[in-house]
């Protein structure tokens, strides 16, 4: 059954391509009455798998900045600055929030690892200038040290 919207009369599945925060309102309401029946399911589902795909791409990406920063700060020692550290700090913290909010995510942290040191590694060459050999092709880094706020590379 497809339910409509009480007042635009548009059905449910219409109203989440036309307005998606309305959809949005109406659908946890829904949801909160128990009507179950009259919930638009397929993009209901579709909303939840895309929530766990940028909470996935959340990691990759702060994992990737940080490999890259550690990166730049081996192997740059000259140009190493407190924005560098900063950066190193804020994104730690963001996988540290992420982590608290849904600690499976730290399994797919672990998982993530090894690809994310690839695009940080081709990142940090292309950022640096220096040639991607410079950096090794596995990371000189653990997970455990990325994510250690007080880990700096010599």
């Amino acid at each position: 059954m497809t339910a409509k919207h009480p007042e635009t009369s548009i059905p449910s599945t219409q109203l989440y391509d036309r307005d998606f925060y309305l959809w949005l309102q109406e659908t946890a309401q829904l949801l909160r009455n128990g009507e179950f029946d009259r919930l638009d399911i397929e993009n209901l589902v579709e909303e939840i798998e895309s929530m766990g795909r940028s909470d996935k791409h959340a990691i990759e990406s702060n994992l990737e900045v940080v490999l890259m920063h550690l990166l730049k700060y081996k192997y740059q020692p000259e140009r190493r600055s407190n924005s560098w550290r900063f950066t190193l700090l804020e994104h730690r913290n963001r996988l540290f929030k992420a982590f608290r909010g849904s600690p499976s995510l730290r399994g797919y942290y672990n998982q993530a690892f090894t690809e994310s040191y690839q695009q940080a590694r081709r990142l940090a060459a292309a950022e640096t200038g220096l040639v991607i050999a410079t950096f090794p092709i596995d990371s000189p880094f653990t997970p455990e040290q990325t994510l250690d706020e007080d880990y700096l590379p010599e």
